[in-house]
């Protein structure tokens, strides 16, 4: 009996890492997320400031009273912080799903 119960420990204490190295295969990797995300939210902020510049440059051609110079502006302005809340919420999402994903794997184990 005793040998049974010591062939038993030796063996699930053997076993232990390859279990683990089996728990970790199915682990996600948010790196390449967060790569993309970062790369797609830069281009995002590149093709905003270019519009936001062309755009300007079309109120320079066009004769526009300055109330409404003041609006359109504001208008910018209200875009961009808009643009930027957004992407910050994104990031805060995949955030968040890093650390649930984390909790998940430390229950399993």
């Amino acid at each position: 009996m005793r040998r049974i119960l010591i062939g038993v420990m030796v063996t699930f204490f053997l076993s232990f890492p390859f279990a683990r190295t089996a728990l970790g295969q199915d682990r996600y990797d948010f790196r390449t997320e967060r790569n993309s995300l970062k790369a797609r939210q830069k281009q995002e902020r590149k093709a905003f400031k270019i519009q936001q510049k062309n755009q300007k440059r079309a109120w320079k051609s066009a004769h526009m009273t300055r109330a409404n110079l003041a609006q359109a502006k504001h208008q910018m302005r209200r875009e961009k912080r808009s643009m930027l809340q957004q992407q910050k919420n994104d990031r805060q999402d995949l955030k968040d799903r890093e650390r649930l994903m984390r909790e998940r794997t430390k229950q399993v184990r």
